[in-house]
């Protein structure tokens, strides 16, 4: 590379070292964030240091406190979390993300983990429960299972969330005419159900296509099949 061409600032060459203030607005970004909760600062930076050489950006905090106070960035990644902190445990803020919406995958590293805390967070869904010291690649191995498993669970998210979006400006009759068709109901067989008549099913399993922005009756099944448990069993009932 031509000296011409290198970055003015040598900072834009390096992945980003994130520094999170307390309640601060960050723009949706969709590049992968580290989030470490480590209350040994030499253990954060190594952390961090080992992250930006994968070309991954990453955030530091020395306590679950410190943690929970901060409004993250709205960005695909994992946790790498400690066990015993000050404060609420590693184990504990498990347990407390597992109640939110926006629950990222954890990844224990930990100098005083035994079998049954490591079958405890396994059980509670973390991605894997390490200890140190650690070899660089398997930490980064199970980094990239984490990283990989919040993407997916936000695309499944944001596909939910647009069909509940769609679902919700149906009428009533639509919405029992969508049910139908997702049980494969054919138009005849609605019509005797709902007590109507075959053109007027006709007529809302347009507007149903219409509304759901579906070419196919598989794709009204699959957004049906995609819509909340509890919100389906309301439809049928």
């Amino acid at each position: 590379m031509e000296a011409s061409d290198m970055p003015n600032d040598p900072q834009e060459m390096r992945p980003e070292r994130q520094r999170i203030s307390p309640k601060s607005r960050v723009e949706r970004d969709e590049r992968p964030l580290v989030l470490i909760v480590d209350d040994d600062e030499r253990v954060r930076t190594a952390l961090q240091e080992l992250m930006m050489s994968a070309g991954i950006d990453s955030a530091c905090f020395e306590s679950t406190r410190e943690f929970l106070d901060s409004e993250l960035p709205d960005r695909p990644g994992c946790l790498i979390l400690d066990v015993r902190l000050p404060g609420l445990s590693g184990l504990d803020l498990q347990n407390h993300l597992a109640m939110s919406d926006d629950a990222k995958p954890i990844i224990f590293l930990t100098g005083h983990g035994d079998i049954p805390m490591s079958v405890h967070a396994m059980k509670a869904g973390a991605v894997d429960f390490l200890t140190k010291p650690v070899r660089d690649q398997t930490l980064l191995d199970a980094v990239g299972v984490g990283i990989a498993t919040d993407i997916a669970r936000r695309e499944s998210a944001r596909v939910v969330k647009r069909h509940l979006e769609r679902v919700a400006i149906l009428t009533p009759r639509e919405r029992q005419v969508l049910r139908e068709i997702a049980n494969g109901r054919l138009n005849k067989q609605i019509a005797f159900d709902l007590g109507i008549t075959e053109t007027t099913v006709k007529l809302h399993r347009g507007n149903v296509m219409r509304k759901m922005q579906a070419a196919s009756v598989g794709e009204i099944i699959r957004a049906w099949e995609a819509l909340p448990e509890g919100l389906r069993e309301k439809e049928t009932t």
